[in-house]
């Protein structure tokens, strides 16, 4: 019985050195799982603020951008200047003269090979008349105090270009002349907004 006991002793002390040394293995593997995950927390929290740091912020699609709103404003202004410029003026009448004045001028340089088509009187008139007509117009344009004068003398040109270059640029040239040059002549003079409104609403 002795013998038993005296070799039941060292077996149950083996047996709890055993179970301390395990339990000493499982805590020290449990905190070094701790730390493990404790540093890829914070290596994931650090890589997140890098990446927020660097992030450049994107418009969402409902957000308009403000440097496209100026844009539109300032071509809102540049058309709204327009239309209040050519108001003051004969535009559509020095327009058309001025187009006609082109065509009469380019319809006296036709050149076809050998070939060269010329009606009328040739001369320095089938170059002077036309460049006259363009003048007159422009100056109709941004002169328009004196529209009744450019008109006038416009017109004469206009229709003595019928003899003088080419049948009036095959009579289309004459016509756009003669049609800008009695537009610029009746031109009623500037008007002013409240005019323009009315004149915009009537015609609405």
């Amino acid at each position: 019985m002795r013998d038993s006991a005296a070799n039941g002793q060292p077996t149950d002390e083996r047996e709890a050195a055993e179970q301390e040394a395990t339990v000493q293995k499982t805590s020290l593997l449990a905190l070094s799982r701790r730390s493990r995950r404790a540093e890829e927390q914070s290596g994931s929290s650090e890589s997140g603020v890098e990446t927020a740091e660097f992030a450049v912020p994107t418009p969402e699609a409902g957000e308009a951008d403000p440097s496209e709103g100026a844009e539109m404003t300032e071509d809102a202004e540049k058309r709204q200047g327009f239309k209040h410029w050519r108001r003051q003026r004969p535009f559509i009448g020095g327009v058309m003269a001025v187009l006609g004045g082109i065509e009469l001028f380019f319809s006296g340089q036709l050149d076809l090979g050998n070939m060269q088509i010329q009606f009328g009187i040739e001369g320095l008139q089938a170059t002077v008349v036309p460049i006259a007509i363009v003048v007159l117009a422009l100056l109709s344009i941004f002169r328009p105090t004196h529209h009744v004068f450019y008109g006038i003398i416009g017109l004469v040109l206009a229709v003595y270009s019928l003899i003088g270059v080419n049948l009036g640029g095959f009579i289309i040239g004459m016509l756009l002349s003669t049609i800008g040059a009695i537009l610029v002549v009746a031109w009623m003079g500037p008007r002013g907004p409240k005019e323009s409104e009315a004149a915009e609403g009537e015609t609405a």
